[in-house]
């Protein structure tokens, strides 16, 4: 089947639907029902299929609890769901958890045990979200969210791991095994790569326990030296060695700085405050690699902003990225934040 008759199937399928009212953006519900059907048009094998559509399911009641919290700050805790009760690094969750509770924060973690439950412990019922995972050894979520709205079971971690980065603005990262590296390793290729907006990314090791720093060690001197990664990658993690701070680290990220948005090759940088002639100078001066000709410039909101109605009261910078510096983008960020 052509793409042109899946198209048309599509757009008959979206007629009769008749979702005018729900769905906010045609030409992506198009695509949608155009991919679905070329699937079921190739006749992929009976797994393949089922892989699909549990996938798109799962997605689907995820969007759907966190649809009510769209509009809450969320922050993302990681960790073993080893770490027992008496352990400091479970107590330094709950305190975190707690303190980012109080200043408005959702926290979102796994649903399980460990540090899991801790960050919801802190936070309380009202201001956790969880999005466990089905594993033979742990059959459901934690005392603390188990039965409430704001949780969501999943059966592969990709989905899983999609939503416990997508809806947050901020990430501590505590003590934990495979899992908990492979989630912070994720989140850090995202951001390096570009595949994910700059965020804070807190490290939290216990004062006694040097556990981050000891990966951070191995980035620097077996990934950095070998030339694997940037020198300026590691500036996209901050390490902590003690719970207090960390809510201030994480607002610290958004005392100026709002938001980005590429509009073409344009990298668009949403603030509260926009530097001064001076300041701009220096910024070109300093982030000269970051951008193509060096320039950083204010700009008025642009066309496809204005058409999405997005954050046009803001004041903004335009930048003409270069995508290899993605670390220079946390630098000039904690500069427009430092003013």
């Amino acid at each position: 089947m052509s793409n042109d008759e899946l198209a048309a199937l599509a757009d008959t399928a979206l007629e009769g639907l008749d979702l005018s009212d729900t769905i906010t953006d045609r030409r992506v519900a198009r695509s949608l029902l155009r991919e679905a059907l070329g699937l079921l048009a190739d006749g992929p094998h009976a797994l393949d299929l089922k892989i699909a559509t549990n996938a798109l399911a799962e997605m689907r009641d995820a969007y759907e609890m966190f649809a009510p919290f769209r509009d809450h700050r969320k922050v993302t805790i990681f960790g073993s769901a080893r770490t027992g009760p008496d352990d400091p690094v479970y107590r330094q969750t709950v305190r975190v958890a707690a303190e980012l509770a109080a200043r408005e924060w959702m926290v979102v973690t796994g649903a399980g045990p460990g540090i899991m439950q801790a960050g919801m412990e802190g936070a309380g019922r009202e201001a956790s979200i969880g999005v466990s995972i089905r594993l033979p050894f742990e059959t459901g979520a934690n005392p603390v969210i188990a039965g409430d709205a704001k949780y969501v079971s999943m059966k592969y971690f990709f989905t899983r791991k999609l939503m416990l980065i997508k809806e947050s603005a901020a990430f501590v990262c505590l003590p934990g095994g495979f899992g908990t590296l492979d989630e912070t390793f994720e989140l850090l290729t995202l951001t390096q790569t570009g595949k994910g907006v700059p965020v804070p990314i807190v490290l939290l090791d216990t004062p006694d326990d040097p556990y981050w720093e000891a990966v951070d060690t191995f980035v620097r001197e077996h990934l950095v030296a070998r030339g694997m990664v940037s020198a300026d990658d590691v500036d996209l993690y901050r390490i902590r060695h003690d719970a207090d701070g960390v809510a201030e680290e994480i607002e610290g990220f958004y005392r100026n700085y709002d938001s980005i948005r590429f509009v073409g090759d344009r990298l668009i940088i949403r603030l509260r405050e926009i530097p001064v002639p001076s300041e701009l100078e220096a910024l070109r001066s300093e982030f000269a690699d970051l951008s193509r000709g060096g320039s950083i410039s204010e700009t008025p909101p642009t066309a496809a902003e204005v058409a999405d109605d997005d954050r046009l009261e803001l004041p903004r910078l335009a930048v003409d990225y270069d995508p290899r510096h993605t670390a220079g983008l946390r630098r000039l960020i904690d500069r427009l934040n430092d003013r």
